[in-house]
């Protein structure tokens, strides 16, 4: 089937400090050199924002669900007591992105109760990868405290993430901040294609919201891909070869990207017209694909 769907990819402004910290030897002079290190700097640091923010945040993820006329149903969600079986960075930090969307999934629909739950799980996996400075027992006492307020909730959740995923950055783990981003948008993709019929996905709005992220492939392995030495991001970077594998059965194209400040926000949307053509088979075929590898990552 083909069909033509507005592509959506949000980026969220921000700075993310990477410095170029390698000595290099030339014949310039020093204020050459100067000059040559604050281009490269500048150059890197514009790449990674548009990497890191370009790819949709967990709770964006959410949001792009919910959006697309999902309902909640708990049992997708990775279970609570599944964080005492992480206990490396690489399933810390993937797990700590799986269960960040599922807190921002139960807070779009309401689900206090179990938001707090599963902060209380990011709390623990924060403190497993040592970044206790970014989460704290003031942000749970906020969420108990604002239980009843749900726009309240969703800026709770959104700043803990930014500020989690922003102290990994600055602090030379953006390797793991990586891994972090790249486990909460499986979880999302997870979530998402567990809620279509695979027998009627023609004109269906999350379908539509599926294979946007087929746009989104090329951002993940550019952002895999900074930091491919580092052996949990390899790790994760040979998943992803094999999930792409999936979405290239998917045809699309896609007329000019342009760029539209959301009002009232902080949230910059990029705007296309897209055709894409994608089979029932095909679909069956990336579902599996992605709960296979989303199991990988909570066992």
């Amino acid at each position: 089937m083909s069909y033509m769907l507005k592509s959506q990819v949000f980026a969220k402004k921000g700075l993310i400090v990477l410095l170029l910290l390698a000595g290099c030897q030339s014949g310039n002079t020093p204020q050459q050199d100067i000059a040559v290190k604050a281009d490269e700097a500048t150059e890197t640091i514009n790449n990674a924002k548009k990497i890191f923010y370009s790819l949709p945040s967990p709770i964006e993820t959410a949001m792009l669900i919910k959006t697309a006329g999902a309902t909640y149903d708990e049992k997708l969600l990775n279970p609570l007591e599944n964080v005492n079986n992480y206990t490396t960075n690489r399933t810390m930090a993937l797990n700590l992105g799986v269960y960040t969307t599922d807190l921002s999934f139960a807070s779009l629909f309401e689900q206090t109760q179990t938001t707090i739950n599963y902060m209380s799980n990011v709390k623990k996996l924060a403190e497993g990868l040592g970044i206790l400075d970014a989460i704290d027992n003031n942000t749970i006492k906020q969420l108990e405290e604002n239980i009843n307020n749900k726009e309240k909730i969703m800026d709770i959740i959104s700043e803990t993430f930014m500020s989690t995923s922003s102290f990994l950055k600055e602090n030379d783990r953006a390797a793991i901040a990586s891994v972090v981003l790249v486990g909460g948008w499986v979880e999302g993709l997870y979530i998402a294609t567990q809620l279509v019929n695979p027998n009627k996905i023609e004109d269906n709005p999350l379908v539509k919201r599926i294979v946007d992220q087929k746009l989104s492939m090329d951002i993940v392995f550019k952002l895999l891909n900074e930091y491919k030495e580092d052996k949990d991001v390899a790790s994760v970077l040979k998943d992803m070869y094999m999930l792409k594998e999936v979405f290239d059965k998917i045809e699309i194209t896609s007329s000019k990207v342009e760029a539209k400040e959301e009002k009232n926000s902080d949230i910059t949307m990029l705007d296309s017209d897209t055709k894409i053509k994608i089979s029932p088979q095909t679909f069956k075929e990336l579902a599996v694909k992605v709960a296979n590898l989303r199991a990988s990552y909570i066992k």
